[in-house]
């Protein structure tokens, strides 16, 4: 009977952690991420689930005359804010998967 109690409380504490790690992702959601490029001239926001929320491009940088530049900028902007979500997801959400080798996490 021993080893139930055990198990009980291993249970418990695997609800505890679901718990913490649905609480953190809420959060990451939540989390705002700017991405800029052309010296901040094109800024692409992103959430912590990387989702594009807002694209910002300053007047300045359109030129009917080259689409390609502004193309470049937008992609940037937006690499780098996926980028930093990743990165601020992984800090996040990593906590709760040190040193369990998990695939995937």
């Amino acid at each position: 009977m021993r080893g139930m109690g055990n198990m009980q409380g291993m249970m418990k504490q695997m609800q505890k952690m679901q718990k913490k790690m649905a609480q953190a992702q809420e959060e990451l959601g939540e989390k705002r991420i700017e991405g800029t490029a052309g010296g901040g001239m094109v800024k692409v926001i992103v959430s912590g689930h990387k989702e594009v929320l807002e694209v910002q491009i300053d007047e300045e940088v359109v030129d009917p005359e080259d689409i390609e530049m502004l193309q470049d900028l937008v992609l940037a902007a937006t690499n780098e804010a996926l980028k930093q979500a990743e990165e601020l997801s992984s800090q996040t959400m990593g906590q709760f998967t040190k040193g369990l080798n998990l695939p995937g996490f």
